[in-house]
């Protein structure tokens, strides 16, 4: 993936962050991992290494908004994150509205569950789905 073609995208919570990458060429995403954090701190070194291995020119992170457009409660720690990503690693972030990310992870999880591709026990790597559906919801309207 050409280095000014990716973007990287972060699902994140207090206790876990999911990430994806995603083509602005190819306009497509794929889940990576679910990264620790803690009491919504998270583990910059893992984050760091994510950004180094991806050389993304730009890292989006969802933003959560209630269904009527409000910030939700987590909302502070989204812009805290994006904010602590460009002052450590130089990289631009952009916050994307996440409202439908979280059931839409939940409806793709349900349908790989359904077709065997993966288990209740991996319901960890919904966070990751997360990500992806968030990069692609950018992808589709950067």
């Amino acid at each position: 993936m050409n280095e000014s073609d990716c973007v990287l995208g972060f699902d994140v919570g207090a206790r876990k962050i999911g990430a994806a990458v995603g083509s602005r060429l190819l306009r497509s995403a794929r889940a990576l991992e679910v990264l620790p954090a803690r009491d919504g701190k998270p583990d910059w070194k893992a984050v760091g290494r994510l950004l180094e291995d991806w050389s993304p020119a730009l890292v989006l992170v969802g933003f959560p908004r209630a269904d009527d457009g409000s910030e939700q409660s987590a909302a502070p720690i989204a812009r805290d994150f994006a904010r602590e990503v460009e002052r450590r690693f130089s990289i631009p972030t952009v916050l994307v509205d996440e409202r439908l990310s979280s059931n839409e992870a939940r409806r793709r999880f349900s349908e790989l569950r359904r077709q065997g591709l993966a288990r209740r026990r991996s319901a960890r790597e919904l966070d990751a789905i997360a990500a992806r559906v968030i990069v692609e919801q950018w992808l589709e309207n950067p």
